[in-house]
């Protein structure tokens, strides 16, 4: 069984981010979405927040599991005893810093691959960045994120339905 691990933040879910895990199991039996503390970002969710959203927008993806995750990726992977990391590449400027993680982690442990996969076109424009920007200036979320993400994300910023 081929196991990819998805890590990253994902402070909030997009729907790049869903493309990306939908995309990943057609190469992968099992996919991990390692959703990463990484207090660094200072996130605007807290974990069990952004791993309980994560849940609700793969619930319906069979073979797909979402865990909290902090340290080391590659100490990750081989407790899981997972094949690849999963990156998801939107732009040219997402390569350089793809390219260094996929490096270092190869240095710490050739034993893994990094997977980079490319959402949508539809979703190539998508960060959780912009997203927060977008919901907290009143625009509409509705072709971004899940309904519910939407609503979470309004509320946290406090700004009425878009």
């Amino acid at each position: 069984m081929k196991i990819g691990v998805y890590p990253g933040t994902f402070d909030p879910v997009t729907q790049g981010h869903t493309d990306i895990i939908g995309r990943s199991l057609r190469v992968f039996d099992r996919v991990i979405v390692a959703v990463a503390l990484n207090p660094s970002k200072r996130p605007l969710f807290d974990l069990a927040e952004r791993v309980e959203m994560v849940k609700l927008v793969t619930k319906n993806l069979a073979h797909v599991e979402v865990e909290a995750f902090d340290g080391l990726l590659v100490e990750y992977l081989r407790q899981h005893t997972a094949h690849a990391v999963i990156r998801g590449l939107r732009a040219i400027a997402d390569f350089e810093y793809e390219l260094q993680m996929a490096l270092i982690n190869r240095k710490l442990d050739n034993n893994f691959e990094t997977v980079f996969l490319m959402p949508s076109e539809e979703y190539s424009y998508l960060t959780s960045s912009i997203i927060k920007e977008v919901g907290g200036l009143g625009g509409s979320l509705k072709d971004f994120v899940h309904p519910e993400v939407a609503d979470r994300l309004r509320q946290r910023l406090r700004r009425p339905s878009a």
